[in-house]
């Protein structure tokens, strides 16, 4: 089965191009909301992260995402260390999800896909972009954030003009019409690849 990475910079719109594939019958893997399930499921990574972090990592047996945000954005290597926790044990829910699937591909999306190393164990890669300022304001509209706090994300990932060279398809996210076109066009030519 192909394996199609999905990736782009925070505010980009992975999700709107990712719910365009679904629509067209491709399973997608969100691997952010499966690290987040697993971060509140898994005993071996809550035991870990608590001896990371101390005994504030869960409050009522939830992951405390604020006070590890707040340790992480002051100290990057505990960002390495949580990851290295959390993503060998995503990594191996998606490979157990993908043999379930019965479909020509896949497409896992990943918001730091390029960062991580994980391009490497996909067919192609998939980068969304769209204009800084543009990705600024649909940040500030979903998120309760300020426009510091988003550049502090922006500048953890790879940039875009970095990730569109390493990427087999870009996808230019600024009006729907014109993103579900790409993604349609996207679709018949990895359909085409199993031929």
């Amino acid at each position: 089965m192909i394996v199609v990475g999905l990736t782009g910079g925070i505010g980009s719109g992975k999700t709107t191009v990712a719910k365009q594939f679904e629509s067209l019958g491709v399973p997608v893997y969100i691997a952010d909301n499966e690290a987040k399930k697993l971060m509140n499921t898994s005993k071996v990574i809550k035991r870990k992260l608590t001896e990371l972090f101390g005994e504030n990592a869960y409050v009522n047996n939830t992951l405390n995402r604020p006070y590890l945000a707040s340790i992480i954005f002051n100290d990057k290597s505990y960002l390495e260390k949580m990851n290295a926790i959390v993503h060998p044990r995503v990594a191996r829910h998606f490979k157990k999800w993908v043999a379930k699937q019965n479909t020509v591909y896949v497409i896992k999306e990943v918001a730091i896909l390029f960062e991580n190393g994980g391009h490497k164990h996909c067919d192609f890669v998939i980068t969304v972009t769209a204009p800084l300022a543009l990705r600024i304001e649909r940040l500030l509209k979903r998120d309760d954030t300020t426009k510091e706090k988003i550049k502090a994300i922006m500048n953890n990932q790879l940039p875009d003009d970095e990730k569109v060279k390493l990427s087999d398809f870009v996808i230019e996210n600024t009006t729907i019409p014109n993103t579900i076109a790409q993604v349609e066009k996207i679709h018949k030519q990895l359909l085409a690849k199993d031929k």
